[in-house]
């Protein structure tokens, strides 16, 4: 039973770094596109609406990158990592979410077409929601551990 959970711990804890890579490849490419797109004869990225999405995002997946490096380096140090893990997995696939899908609103309709990843990645990023337990299982993991004392919050 040890063997199972600790497989699931380091399933979550690989499922959040996929989930930082999604979210990351979303960003770059409505960085890239955003800086290239022009409007109104300026390039979109000069405008407000979409420098707070990307400030947003960049903030976002850079937490969700800290908490997956924060989980697989309990787990590497040998402990149980399941409220780590929970963690990592539920906020770095939340973010893969809401990065592909702003990633795709920055595209405008050119984010619904094959031409351009981000199509693929809003169709890959529910997976990391579901994959290794679903994120409400996760929160459920995350608050079993912390009131039973076994979880903390901080370093």
């Amino acid at each position: 039973m040890q063997q199972v959970l600790g497989g699931l711990e380091i399933g979550r804890v690989n499922i959040a770094a996929r989930a930082v890579g999604v979210a990351q490849a979303a960003y770059d490419a409505a960085l890239e596109y955003a800086r290239e797109r022009t409007a109104f004869g300026q390039p979109i990225a000069d405008f407000q609406a979409v420098q707070l999405k990307l400030a947003d995002l960049a903030t976002e997946i850079q937490a969700a990158r800290l908490l997956t490096y924060w989980a697989a380096a309990q787990a590497d140090g040998g402990k149980r990592v399941d409220m780590e893990a929970g963690m990592a997995k539920y906020f770095a696939s939340e973010v893969a979410l809401k990065a592909s899908l702003e990633a795709m609103r920055i595209h405008g309709g050119y984010g619904y077409s094959q031409e351009f990843v981000v199509e693929r990645l809003y169709r890959d990023a529910p997976l990391m929601a579901i994959g290794e337990g679903t994120n409400d299982v996760q929160r459920l993991v995350i608050a079993r551990a912390l009131v039973s004392g076994k979880g903390r919050v901080g370093w």
